[in-house]
């Protein structure tokens, strides 16, 4: 048997003309051979009746503390409305389908409410299904531990949930279906002319979207990699052969730029004297115990310095002044990230950051480097401009 995987995510499955194109790319693989598991988000996006964030906001409504088996009892709604709403438009079309919840999918899960991690699945369900010549609709972002309690996957829940089937069925392709044509060099709503990536490696992907783009979840994309499953990245609403993700190699020194807005900088210094270890593990302890993540951490003898999320800034300072540090919090930056994995066999790609950024006169507030990554921090009003600085470095 010949399995695809098919993944539509909100946009895709909102309107009667989303779902219309979905089906249309559903139908043609099914003409193409192939069995077809479909795997759906919720319809539609914050605001709209079915959403995550609208049943999220629904419980929160009644009191703002909701216990989270509840919660994620709740937002497990939205997923298996879409599947069912998915099977008629297809039943309507002629072709045969089941909805699945991910439970019944065979999808299982830890305990962990609202973050839980697939530990197994056992395909029995949906393998019978498709011997039966059924297109299979499974619920996104879902799953059930192994006491029968309904569990979500987190962000990108759905992607998971697709690559996940998608290695547990041996499928020949996992397709994630978005309203964009593909992977692009850099974010096109700065720079509009932003090319599509045609080819990726799991490496690539898994870096640029831990840098924040937002296409596929890093997740998702891991799980793909380890049983090699092929990904590829394309538009419900047009015909665009998008963005294939497979274990290959590549000879690029770029692959394209990535950023995170919303960041603060924190610069901790000790009140008299230098800093040392001891100073460095009470900070990164108390921050570890108050579940903060931190990112671009830079640890000296005169400060420790790092960035996170904007809404907790104040959060840590509150928990660091008291432990006896003066503590600058500087909100409002992004995070920019240039990746490529052919940059760790050139020099100079750090030099040539600096530079084009010094002479367009972006302050640039801090800097990290890996292998494959160069990340700059620069104000977040400066954060276009930035990127269409280095775009243009790089001949992106």
């Amino acid at each position: 048997m010949r399995i695809i995987v098919q993944k539509f995510g909100g946009t895709s499955v909102a309107t009667d003309e989303g779902r219309s194109k979905a089906v249309a790319k559903i139908i043609k693989a099914k003409e193409d051979g192939l069995s077809v598991v479909v795997v759906v988000s919720a319809m539609g996006r914050k605001g709209e009746p079915y959403a995550t964030d609208t049943l999220i906001n629904l419980a929160k409504g009644i009191g703002s503390k909701v216990a989270p088996r509840e919660l994620d009892l709740l937002i497990s709604c939205g997923e298996i409305i879409s599947t069912v709403v998915m099977t008629q438009t297809l039943e309507k079309h002629g072709h045969p389908a089941v909805a699945l919840t991910g439970g019944q999918a065979g999808i299982l899960t830890d305990k962990n409410f609202g973050e839980a991690q697939i530990i197994g699945i056992n395909p029995e369900h949906i393998l019978r299904h498709l011997g039966e010549g059924k297109i299979v609709i499974v619920a996104g972002f879902q799953g059930i531990t192994a006491a029968g309690e309904m569990t979500t996957l987190g962000r990108g829940g759905s992607d998971t949930t697709a690559t996940a089937l998608g290695s547990a069925l041996e499928a020949e392709m996992v397709e994630i279906y978005t309203d964009v044509d593909g992977v692009m060099t850099v974010d096109p709503r700065i720079i509009p002319e932003a090319k599509i990536l045609r080819e990726l490696t799991y490496q690539e992907i898994c870096e640029m979207a831990n840098h924040g783009a937002k296409v596929v979840h890093p997740r998702a994309v891991a799980i793909a990699r380890d049983k090699k499953v092929p990904v590829k990245v394309r538009s419900t609403f047009s015909n665009d052969g998008g963005t294939l993700i497979h274990d290959g190699k590549t000879s690029r020194i770029i692959t394209g730029i990535a950023h995170q807005p919303g960041m603060g900088l924190v610069l901790v210094k000790a009140k008299t004297g230098a800093m040392n270890s001891e100073d460095s593990v009470k900070i990164f302890k108390s921050l570890a115990e108050a579940m903060i993540s931190v990112d671009m951490n830079s640890v000296s003898t005169s400060q420790v310095s790092f960035i996170v999320k904007q809404e907790v800034l104040g959060k840590v300072g509150d928990l660091l002044m008291p432990l006896g540090f003066n503590v600058e919090l500087l909100p409002h930056c992004s995070k920019l990230s240039l990746i490529g994995v052919g940059m760790q066999e050139v020099s100079g790609i750090m030099v040539r950051v600096v530079e084009a950024l010094h002479k367009h006169h972006i302050k640039l507030l801090q800097t990290v480097d890996s292998e494959i990554t160069i990340s700059c921090l620069v104000p977040e009003d400066q954060i276009s401009q930035a990127t269409k600085v280095l775009y243009n470095e790089f001949g992106l």
